[in-house]
């Protein structure tokens, strides 16, 4: 590679000043703090009709949301004007001290006709340009450091709203429509592996979480036809693939699998009389041991006591007097009866139970 002349020298200087300069002339007006802190404003002050939609479309535990959503505009409402003003001042600072860069500019390009008078100049001009970057970085900090636990708090509510209102978005498209006063808890996309050790043959699908039961959508498209083992032809199925009372439920683990313990996986054992002795999931995109929690939160009436919607009393009541002999034949009715159900069967005679 050919040495560079002194005028080449200082004209590839020259052009990484101008670059860093334009960077700079952005970087201190602090519009990425701008932006960051209207979003979260955005979001924040969302959060409200996001619970509202929610609670419209029949989610009606956590009744904390309100609450948490209202809390975070109280706070966030006095902490953004001090924000804003933070940034307003120093965002004056910075730009103020940028100017006489700028003008140095002009001195250096001036000077480029001779390289031994323009070098000491960019040196200098360049060393200036850093240092003012770094305070510009520094005032970035320093702002975001004022709102960065409340920004974290809301980020992690909003979160778990994306990840409800996606779970109703799935059950307003499933192929099942829940029973009267059931209630979604929470869905993710899941492959059902039906012996234990996942194949390309298991059902993918949404695994569905109510405050009654565990239910399994596989919704996948499948190939029809193959070419010379080439899928040619594919189809969509949809089905509801299993489902089982949660009551039924004798064991829950959640395990990390995978080279890097990075799979999330549920396994489940149940009672006699369930319809299958164990099921496991490998769920996709959410943490095994925060469904653990969710299904033991079910189960122990965790979730029922933290509903902001009650439940209707007419349907518990109807449960809770169910008739535990068959009239027709006298056999004990050992099944889990659901809130929601208009009739069971006998599983001794058959015979058809009104509730």
């Amino acid at each position: 590679m050919a040495t560079q002349s002194p005028q080449e020298q200082v004209n590839s200087q020259l052009n990484n000043i101008r670059w860093s300069l334009e960077k700079l002339q952005k970087q201190v007006k602090l519009t990425s703090a701008r932006d960051r802190i209207e979003d979260l404003d955005t979001k924040i002050k969302g959060l409200a009709q996001r619970v509202l939609s929610l609670r419209n479309r029949g989610y009606p535990f956590e009744r904390i949301l309100e609450s948490q959503s209202g809390d975070l505009l109280k706070k966030w409402q006095p902490l953004r004007q001090a924000v804003q003003i933070q940034i307003n001042q120093q965002s004056t600072l910075l730009e103020n001290a940028l100017r006489p860069l700028e003008a140095k500019l002009g001195q250096a390009v001036n000077a480029t006709r001779s390289p031994a008078m323009a070098a000491p100049i960019l040196k200098s001009l360049a060393a200036e340009l850093d240092n003012l970057e770094n305070k510009a970085s520094a005032a970035e900090s320093t702002i975001s450091g004022m709102y960065d636990q409340l920004e974290a708090e809301a980020n992690k509510v909003f979160s778990h709203l994306l990840q409800l209102e996606w779970a109703y978005t799935c059950l307003d498209q499933a192929c099942f429509k829940l029973m009267p006063t059931e209630a979604l808890v929470m869905a993710v996309k899941a492959v059902w592996t039906r012996d234990g050790r996942e194949d390309k043959d298991d059902p993918d699908g949404i695994l569905y979480l109510t405050d009654q039961r565990l239910l399994f959508e596989q919704k996948e498209e499948v190939a029809t036809k193959k070419v010379l083992f080439v899928t040619t032809e594919r189809k969509m199925v949809q089905q509801l693939a299993c489902e089982v009372p949660l009551a039924l439920i004798q064991d829950l683990q959640a395990t990390k699998q995978g080279m890097f313990k990075n799979e999330d996986h549920l396994n489940l054992t149940f009672k006699s009389g369930a319809p299958y002795q164990q099921m496991h999931f490998h769920l996709d995109g959410q943490n095994c041991n925060d469904w653990k929690s969710l299904i033991n939160r079910v189960l122990s009436g965790e979730m029922t006591k933290d509903r902001a919607i009650a439940v209707d009393q007419v349907e518990v009541e109807k449960v809770k007097n169910a008739p535990t002999i068959c009239p027709s034949c006298g056999g004990t009715i050992q099944q889990v009866i659901l809130r929601g159900q208009e009739s069971i069967h006998c599983e001794f005679c058959g015979g058809v139970i009104r509730l």
